[in-house]
């Protein structure tokens, strides 16, 4: 829970594909720091944090009802298609 030391904390976990590799939160770029987790698979990634304290999270909610009825939408980390 936040307190003084952490007056803030903030959470986001992955709900797309719970069998995909990923990796902990570490340093993704030095300049500037960029600190976040990366999908094994398809190397982007879903949240992350910079040296000032910016925070940056994406979410998805599928349309169910649209699998299979069109392309695959183009995913984080996948550069071309």
């Amino acid at each position: 829970m936040p307190d003084s030391d952490y007056p803030l904390v903030v959470a986001a976990n992955r709900d797309e594909f719970y069998h995909r590799p990923s990796t902990s939160p570490t340093a993704i770029c030095s300049d500037p720091l960029i600190v976040a987790p990366r999908d094994l698979e398809a190397g982007g990634t879903w949240f992350g944090v910079n040296g000032k304290g910016l925070v940056a999270a994406i979410t998805n909610i599928p349309d169910r009802n649209a699998i299979g009825s069109r392309r695959p939408a183009r995913r984080r980390g996948r550069a071309g298609s």
